[in-house]
C-alpha cells in the first residue's frame, strides 16, 4: 500500500511516499480502508520533532482518518463495511490504517468523508476547550485565536449556538469574512491591528475564556485580555513556543490557565472528552455545525499540504485523499 513517512525529523520535504505492507488488526482493532485523512497542526509539529512523546522516524503520519473498515480483529464488535472516524496516534497518511475499536465514531448522517475526516481532533478539541474544560456560560465572551483554522472554526460555531459573543483573530480579511459567517461577533486581523487593545476596546473588562493554540507571546498577551476571573485553555503551541504566563498576572488578577491535549486527556479522563460526542454528532447531522473543509490534496501531495498550512494560507480542515 501507498503511505507517507516522516524519514528524518525536519522540514516538509522528510515526507515520502513509500510502499509498504498492509498492516493486519490485532486483538481489540479494526484495519480501516482509508478515504480521507485529516491533517492537524500536531502532525507538522511532529515532522518537525518538536512534539512532546512524539514518534521517531521513521514512521508513517497521520492521527486521524475516516474510512470504512475492512478487517476486524479479535474481541472486536464492529462489521466489515462499518464507516467510521479514528484517531489513530500515527498511520493515516495511508490507503490502510489501524485503529483502536474502542475510540470509533460513526460517520454522522450526511457527512462526506472528507468532512469526517475533519470532525473527531478539531471539534472535539473546540468543544472539550469551550466546555468541558473552560466552562463557558451563555452571554459570556470568548477570544478565539487562529479562528479561520480547523479548531478555530469549529469553536466559533460552538460558542456562537451557545448563545456566547466570539471574538476572533486571523492574519487576512478574507480569513476574517469566513469566520464571521460562522458567527464570529468581532474579527481582528493580527497583522494589522493589536488584539489585547482592540478586545478592550470592543469589551467593558475584557474576555472571559480565551482558546489559544498558538503559544508565545499570543499566550503571554491574552492574559491581559482576559477579564478577572478569566480562563485561558491552552491546547497548542503553533508558534513553536510554549507561553510562559507571569504568575502574578494569574495572582492578582484570579485568572486561570487552564492545559488541554485531547490524546492524552482522551487516555486519562475518557469519559470527560466524550461526552462531546452526542451533542456534537446531533449537531453535525441536524446542519447546526458544519465541519469546514477548507483544501483538499492527493496522498501524494502530502508534503506540498504541510507547506500550505506553514505558510498560513489554510482556512478551516486540510485534507489529504488517497
Amino acid at each position: 500500500m501507498r503511505a507517507v513517512q516522516v524519514t528524518e525529523f525536519g522540514d516538509a520535504s522528510n515526507l515520502e511516499v513509500v510502499d509498504t505492507e498492509v498492516p493486519e488488526p490485532g486483538e481489540g482493532e479494526v484495519r480501516i480502508e482509508v478515504k480521507a485523512a485529516g491533517i492537524n497542526f500536531a502532525d507538522i509539529m511532529q515532522r518537525r520533532g518538536h512534539y512532546d512523546g512524539g514518534p521517531e522516524p521513521p514512521y508513517v503520519a497521520g492521527l486521524e482518518v475516516a474510512g470504512v473498515i475492512d478487517a476486524v480483529g479479535e474481541g472486536v464488535g464492529r462489521s466489515v463495511g462499518d464507516e467510521v472516524v479514528s484517531m489513530v496516534g500515527i498511520g493515516g497518511y495511508a490507503e490502510y490504517a489501524i485503529g483502536d475499536a474502542r475510540g470509533l465514531l460513526d460517520v454522522p448522517a450526511g457527512m462526506s468523508m472528507e468532512e469526517a475526516a475533519g470532525f473527531p481532533v478539531q471539534f472535539l478539541t473546540a468543544h472539550n476547550c469551550l466546555h468541558e474544560w473552560g466552562d463557558l456560560e451563555e452571554g459570556e465572551t470568548v477570544l478565539i485565536h487562529a479562528a479561520a483554522g480547523g479548531v478555530g472554526t469549529a469553536a466559533v460555531q460552538i460558542a456562537s449556538e451557545a448563545g456566547a459573543r466570539v471574538i476572533g483573530t486571523a492574519s487576512t480579511q478574507e480569513k476574517l469574512d469566513k469566520a464571521a459567517a460562522l458567527g464570529c461577533d468581532v474579527g481582528i486581523n493580527y497583522e494589522e491591528e493589536d488584539f489585547v487593545e482592540r478586545v478592550a476596546e470592543e469589551t467593558d473588562y475584557g474576555v472571559d475564556l480565551v482558546l489559544d493554540g498558538v503559544g508565545g507571546e499570543t499566550s503571554e498577551r491574552s492574559l491581559h485580555a482576559l477579564t478577572e476571573f478569566g480562563r485561558m485553555v491552552s491546547y497548542g503551541a503553533a508558534s513553536g513556543r510554549p507561553g510562559r504566563p507571569p504568575t502574578n498576572e494569574l495572582l492578582f488578577g484570579n485568572k486561570s490557565v487552564i492545559g488541554y491535549h485531547l490524546g492524552r486527556a482522551t487516555n486519562r479522563k475518557p469519559m470527560k472528552v466524550m461526552s462531546a460526542v452526542p451533542p456534537l454528532t446531533e449537531m453535525l447531522a441536524d446542519g447546526t455545525l458544519e465541519v469546514q473543509v477548507g483544501h483538499t490534496f492527493d496522498l501524494e501531495e502530502a508534503a506540498e499540504a504541510h507547506e500550505f498550512i506553514e505558510a498560513r494560507k489554510s482556512s478551516g480542515k486540510v485534507v489529504l485523499v488517497p
